[in-house]
């Protein structure tokens, strides 16, 4: 008997208590974290950071009759830091074919605050697309998911992102810093359309346009 236990320990079989089942891992080849496991215990999932900070602001169109100065209205909703954060707000918020008509809700990088006045977007401008009423929803999550997961290869050139719902039609806009960087702004506006495969022309207009001309201003530049 002696010999036929050693001959099995020769062949690799394991004999007594401790034989293992087909596909069972011996614990001292189990990875060092693994204890939670073997206790049954939940396993912390980590927190996945973004690049940056990112503010939600929104623009009730009920407050911006009564307000005294462009912008007033504006309040942050939310700041989020994370993808976690992100998709946990995202899920519980209204998505635009869900806003009043008249309403605006941005997307903004934190600390930078969605008015021509914020001096990081003051020299700026902005890419504009439209759609049909209630079509704007996929586009404005794929705008979204492009500025925060840093998709753009200026992407520190981005201030953030605003959807506009009026009557008759939605317009999404990507803010800019430096509205003279002719280059990067056209960077920015192929990739944008190229992640949203859109077809149509878009135009960038500056803000100091904007604020000159108001709805005379002209493209700076198309794509």
């Amino acid at each position: 008997m002696a010999e036929e236990l050693k001959d099995r320990e020769r062949e690799g079989e394991v004999v007594g208590d401790d034989e293992l089942e087909e596909g069972e891992i011996p614990d001292d080849e189990l990875p060092e974290d693994s204890s939670a496991a073997k206790s049954g215990e939940p396993i912390a999932m980590q927190p996945h950071p973004l690049e940056h900070s990112w503010t939600f602001w929104f623009d009730d169109p009920s407050a911006k009759a009564k307000q005294s100065a462009w912008g007033s209205s504006m309040r942050p909703i939310h700041t989020f830091h994370t993808v976690e954060d992100f998709w946990s707000l995202y899920n519980n918020i209204h998505h635009p074919s869900k806003l009043v008509v008249g309403a605006d809700f941005y997307c903004f990088k934190h600390k930078i605050e969605p008015k021509w006045e914020d001096p990081v977007c003051a020299n700026g401008g902005r890419w504009t697309i439209a759609c049909q009423r209630l079509k704007s929803d996929t586009m404005w999550l794929y705008t979204l998911l492009a500025m925060i997961g840093e998709q753009f290869d200026y992407g520190d050139e981005i201030c953030g992102a605003v959807v506009s719902v009026r009557g008759k039609q939605e317009k999404i806009a990507v803010w800019t810093k430096n509205s003279s960087n002719e280059a990067v702004q056209m960077c920015i506006g192929r990739q944008w359309k190229e992640l949203l495969d859109y077809k149509d022309q878009i135009g960038f207009i500056s803000h100091d346009d904007a604020k000159k001309l108001d709805r005379a201003a002209k493209n700076k530049y198309t794509v």
